[in-house]
């Protein structure tokens, strides 16, 4: 009988140890398949999708947001859909070793300091006959060959030169251009032909954008024009009747003078009555 009651109680206990055996047992198989996230020699940290894993469950386990999750896999869909096996980015590790967390809902600014914009533009020079020597461009005005026009840059950064042309479609011509021209403050300097005097300036400072395209005009005017205009017309004496009239003034006032002189020195006769004998 006793031996009946220990098989029994053995019986009892031993159910007993397994019932608290199994449920010990099963928490590890539950985490066998969450592989523990290694950084690669990118930096990057990729999480590999196991089965049952939702995108919040995938967040939690790796200590990140959800929306975070989904702005460092901007590839997911609305619904979030995982793929067993599916690589998902969950942070970047520092060069110094840091690992950081994916972006947050506001980018912080670039530590790097970004590298300068340098885009290019274009400087068209037009040299131009100032036929009026107003020193504006008329549509009538044309284009002058023959001068050469200098591109530099204040800093040294670039500098060209070129002869200026007359081209078969002068209607739309614009002048010369400088294309690819870095942006930068800019002096131009224009030599004229020899048979042309300038009508302004021929230097100037510009001050150009990427993206911009400048122009920039220059008038010249033809040392014949500016002869001519300066040449004195020859034509007859003209005698004003003013001067006629004191002339005349002065020439009766002279015999008047003569005339009392001439006078003035004769000796005086002396007349008997009338009968016109001069008495001895």
């Amino acid at each position: 009988m006793n031996l009946k009651r220990f098989v029994i109680l053995f019986a009892l206990i031993s159910l007993l140890l397994l019932g608290l055996w199994l449920p010990a047992g099963a928490a590890p198989n539950g985490q066998q398949g969450i592989p523990s996230p290694t950084p690669g020699a990118d930096g990057r940290i990729l999480y590999v999708v196991q089965p049952g894993d939702s995108c919040i469950r995938v967040a939690a386990i790796n200590g990140i947001s959800e929306d975070q999750l989904r702005q460092l896999n901007s590839k997911l869909d609305e619904n979030c859909t995982l793929i067993e096996g599916q690589e998902l980015l969950i942070g970047i590790i520092s060069l110094a070793g840091t690992p950081t967390a994916g972006p947050s809902p506001t980018p912080a600014p670039p530590t790097a300091s970004p590298t300068p914009f340098t885009g290019t533009t274009d400087i068209c020079v037009l040299l131009f006959d100032d036929v009026n020597g107003n020193s504006l461009r008329e549509e009538t005005e044309p284009a002058v060959a023959g001068g050469a026009v200098s591109v530099t840059e204040n800093n040294g950064e670039y500098s060209a030169a070129q002869d200026t042309f007359i081209p078969a479609d002068p209607a739309a011509y614009q002048g010369i251009c400088f294309s690819n021209v870095p942006e930068g403050n800019y002096n131009i300097t224009v030599g004229v032909p020899d048979e042309y005097n300038p009508t302004m300036e021929l230097n100037r400072l510009l001050d150009v954008k990427a993206g911009d395209r400048a122009f920039v005009g220059f008038g010249i005017q033809s040392k014949q024009i500016v002869a001519d205009a300066g040449a004195v017309p020859q034509s007859e004496p003209k005698t004003s009747p003013i001067f006629g009239v004191i002339g005349g003034l002065f020439l009766l006032g002279g015999a008047a003078l003569g005339y009392y002189a001439w006078r003035s020195g004769r000796p005086e006769s002396k007349l008997s009555g009338g009968s016109g004998v001069l008495k001895k």
